[in-house]
């Protein structure tokens, strides 16, 4: 059957997309950057794709033909604090109009679970969304699923954040709110298994673990998993506002998410029924399971997505694609080459680049300027790397986006998500005759770019000098 995977390339998405192909189903996979879609080349071979911006008018004619089923994975929570309702609804009756021209039989629809009268904004678009592709000719079902608990999943890695650099935390009220968290394996199997299921068809399931746990239940249990001590004191007077910039100043997420999480943190999200459980045999495991299975995964070096390399977790929210040709016009540079005797060993480190490794030399300045850009509103350098050896396009490094990982070209570059005034790009480069080429790159705004720039040329002689030689010298060593 041919499926098509709205949100291809997010956190739900990576993992759905192998599972449908095992399933034997052909993906058509549906995308705003196609660069951006990290799998690997062969899976690419299986797999069509396509770029669409939902947000933007429909063109229909651009649209594959003949699709048997959807999955709706569209959201736009992270992206902004005020207008990410409208962009939600947008975007869901623009997808109708493609779906009606592609002659759709079934939609999935992952939403949140949302039975409150008072719901926060974020559970009320998610609500609105449903009715608004209810209104379609198409068969919808809809998963109402709340904490998705997995290696990689926000919700898991705020909780993970919390507790392993929190051993004493003074928390908001809303930490006693009561909710069902469930593994994102389960997830998954419930996603899979209502997949031309006619049973399903035009209905609408609450999808939970067998645990309700308040947030301060969750985090404890989590402490317990790893062998953590934990305390946590809890007072009535924190505003929704000051939660958001604790949680964005100790963990990896944006502020924007942030305050977007705390809004619905308030509300109690409990599935009211099991009768997906019942029709698809399904027996989701406990809370703490999951946090196992998690830890497995991490341990082994086997997440498969992570919310931290999606758009909407750095600064830049446009197609990345156009920064990717490293300007030279109106560019301040800093340049730096070594000899290279091992080449194979000098890409392995810098492939393995940022995250807990580091950046090879002056690595207290590197966090320095991370708390400096968490200061000011940027991502700092929290958000690490998902994998520690693996790179795709479109990844996260710390404060970087990886714009381009080409082991066979012998070339990494980098672009700068934290916040400065003006754009910057980190490049390596082998060349044929094995000289490693480290070239940083700015394009200043205004004086104050200038500015900027030439202060921390003493900071760059050696941060950018220093880097170089830790990567190329020891592998030169041990050639």
């Amino acid at each position: 059957m041919r499926i098509l995977l709205t949100g291809a390339n997010g956190y739900i998405g990576m993992r759905l997309l192998p599972l449908l192909l095992d399933l034997g189903h052909e993906v058509i996979c549906s995308v705003r950057d196609a660069s951006r879609l990290s799998v690997t080349n062969e899976t690419r071979k299986l797999i069509d794709i396509i770029e669409i911006d939902y947000l933007n008018t429909p063109d229909p004619e651009q649209f594959p033909k003949h699709i048997d089923a959807a999955y709706y994975l569209l959201h736009s929570m992270s992206s902004s604090t005020k207008d990410f309702d409208d962009k939600e609804a947008i975007s869901a009756k623009n997808f109708n109009t493609y779906m009606e021209s592609a002659g759709v039989q079934q939609v999935i629809y992952l939403s949140g679970i949302a039975h409150e009268d008072n719901l926060s904004k974020h559970l009320w678009s998610r609500k609105n969304v449903e009715e608004i592709l209810a209104q379609a000719s198409y068969q919808l079902t809809v998963l109402r699923a709340g904490i998705i608990v997995g290696s990689g999943s926000s919700s898991f890695e705020i909780i993970r954040d919390l507790c392993e650099k929190l051993p004493l935390m003074i928390t908001p009220k809303w930490i006693n709110t009561p909710t069902q968290p469930i593994a994102i394996r389960d997830v998954l199997s419930f996603m899979s298994g209502v997949l031309f299921n006619k049973q399903c068809y035009n209905a609408s399931f609450d999808i939970g673990g067998p645990n309700i746990l308040t947030y301060k239940q969750m985090m404890l249990l989590y402490a317990k998993a790893r062998g953590i001590k934990l305390a946590i004191w809890t007072i009535p007077v924190m505003t929704p506002k000051l939660s958001s910039y604790w949680l964005y100043f100790v963990t990896s997420t944006s502020y924007k998410l942030a305050l977007n999480l705390v809004d619905s943190m308030k509300i109690p999200v409990i599935a009211e029924d099991k009768r997906l459980q019942t029709l698809l045999g399904i027996k989701p495991m406990t809370y703490t399971r999951a946090i196992e299975l998690a830890f497995i995964k991490i341990d082994q070096n086997e997440v498969v997505s992570s919310w931290k390399d999606s758009m909407i977790s750095g600064r830049f929210k446009k197609n990345l694609q156009k920064y990717i040709h490293v300007p030279k016009k109106g560019c301040l540079t800093d340049k730096k080459t070594l000899k290279v005797h091992a080449p194979e060993k000098v890409l392995e480190r810098i492939w393995a680049i940022g995250g807990e490794t580091g950046w090879y030399y002056g690595n207290w300045m590197w966090k320095i300027r991370g708390a400096i850009d968490k200061l000011f509103g940027g991502v700092g350098l929290r958000r690490g790397r998902t994998n520690p050896d693996k790179i795709n396009s479109g990844d996260v490094i710390d404060f970087w986006r990886v714009l381009m990982a080409d082991k066979h070209e012998k070339r990494l570059l980098l672009f700068a998500e934290m916040r400065v005034p003006g754009e910057a790009w980190l490049e390596f480069d082998i060349d044929e005759n094995n000289i490693l080429h480290q070239t940083a790159t700015f394009r200043p705004k205004g004086i104050w770019g200038r500015l900027y720039w030439y202060s921390m040329v003493p900071f760059h002689y050696f941060i950018f000098g220093g880097m170089i030689r830790k990567i190329v010298n020891e592998t030169n060593h041990s050639a």
